[in-house]
């Protein structure tokens, strides 16, 4: 009994090897494939045929859609005979490399960009049965090396605070890692203050002094390569952030200061001008109020014209209203006072004018006097000498007797004479 169960055992291996072997099947070696971005990929695929052959087997490369919504797009196709078809999308950077004996299908992409990450499939079908079909799957990842970070410091540099020192990579397929280093103000690595953290390319630094200044370097890693940036970092005192301050302040209030100045004395001088203006001279007032009394002529003149026109006149007018008889006098009489006043005033100012200049006259005709009595003084000392030579030259012809009496040149003449 037994015997008979061993050899059936063995009949159902035997049979079972035979399914076997008639099947198709394909293959991918990998599950996923990385490359670096902007180089070449190849995604492997193999596949055997039965054991009774396939006439014409139809192999494709399909990129599975990365949603739900938007079907798989078809990369290549091959249909026997060397017949191959490429999606337009893919021409210029797609091919087929296949081999049937072998069985041997990759896909091959050239120049891939962060947009070819994605799974792809092969498929190997028999032309005559179209449910034969079989497949395999894999995933391209598209490697993008990190771009140089940004360091960036938040926060006041000065002492007692709380800073960060940031790092970011723009790029990075996969997402890179950061690590920062520490150097002192003379290149010299050292260790992190106390309490110190380093995470996701921040690091925190807490109540900072003038030991914490120094030289920060950031690396951000990912599997392809790496990027560095770099953070001079310069602890201050708050005294020299509050002195700018107050020196700002200071500057600002001084200019306030000047600027208030200038307008007060604007207005004084806007307050000024017009007294100046009414005043006039002060000589001149001095003298107004000496005599406030005086009327010009010609405005007593002009007044008694205007009475007399008025008499004349007043029973030539149509009667009026009493209110705006007395407003029309009124306004009359003010205008006359106000012609009064400004005659006073021009009749003041003739008179200061009248009286400097006989001032000036009076003072010229006094130095003019006087130049013409030095005048008179230079003749007579002049004749008196000449008197004198010609009363030397003379003295022979005369003798003591005959000579007239001298008389002296400041002795006054004789009325009679």
């Amino acid at each position: 009994m037994a015997s008979i169960n061993g050899v059936f055992g063995i009949c159902l291996l035997l049979f079972g090897g035979v399914h076997v072997s008639l099947a198709m099947t394909v293959t991918i070696p990998q599950k996923e494939y990385k490359v670096a971005r902007g180089d070449d990929a190849t995604l492997p695929c193999t596949f055997t045929l039965p054991a009774t052959g396939v006439s014409a087997p139809i192999v494709s490369w399909t990129a599975v859609s990365v949603t739900q919504d938007v079907p798989d797009s078809t990369i290549v196709t091959y249909f026997g005979a060397d017949k191959i078809t490429i999606s337009k999308k893919y021409k210029g950077r797609a091919s087929l490399e296949i081999i049937i004996p072998k069985g041997i299908a990759n896909l091959k992409l050239s120049g891939v960009t962060s947009l070819d990450t994605r799974s792809y499939e092969c498929k190997v079908q028999d032309q005559n049965d179209e449910e034969g079909a079989q497949s395999a799957k894999t995933k391209l990842v598209v490697l993008v090396a990190p771009s140089t970070p940004i360091c960036k410091v938040a926060g006041a540099a000065e002492y007692g605070q709380n800073i960060n020192l940031t790092c970011f990579s723009e790029e990075g397929t996969p997402t890179p890692t950061y690590k920062w280093q520490n150097f002192d103000v003379n290149n010299v690595p050292r260790q992190n203050p106390p309490k110190t953290t380093d995470q996701n390319g921040i690091l925190s630094l807490y109540n900072i002094s003038k030991d914490t200044s120094g030289y920060f370097l950031c690396t951000s890693t990912n599997e392809i390569r790496s990027a560095k940036c770099n953070i001079t970092l310069s602890v201050m005192p708050p005294s020299m952030n509050m002195a700018s301050t107050f020196g700002i302040i200071g500057a600002i209030a001084a200019a306030v200061l000047i600027l208030g100045i200038i307008i007060f004395c604007c207005c004084c001088r806007k307050k000024n001008k017009p007294e100046e203006y009414e005043m006039g001279n002060p000589e001149v007032e001095e003298y107004r109020d000496k005599d406030p009394t005086v009327v010009s002529e010609s405005h007593a003149e002009r007044v008694k014209s205007e009475e007399e026109y008025r008499v004349q006149n007043a029973d030539r007018r149509d009667p009026r209203d009493d209110r705006s008889e007395r407003s029309y006098d009124r306004s009359e009489r003010d205008r006359y006072e106000k012609d009064d006043r400004y005659d006073d005033r021009r009749d003041r100012r003739d008179r200061y004018d009248d009286r400097r200049d006989d001032d000036r006259r009076d003072r010229y005709d006094d130095r003019r006097d006087d130049s013409r009595d030095r005048y008179d003084d230079r003749r007579d000392r002049y004749d008196d000498r000449r008197d004198r030579y010609d009363s030397d030259q003379n003295s022979d012809r005369y003798d003591s007797r005959d000579r007239p009496p001298i008389i002296p040149p400041n002795k006054p003449r004789d009325p009679k004479i």
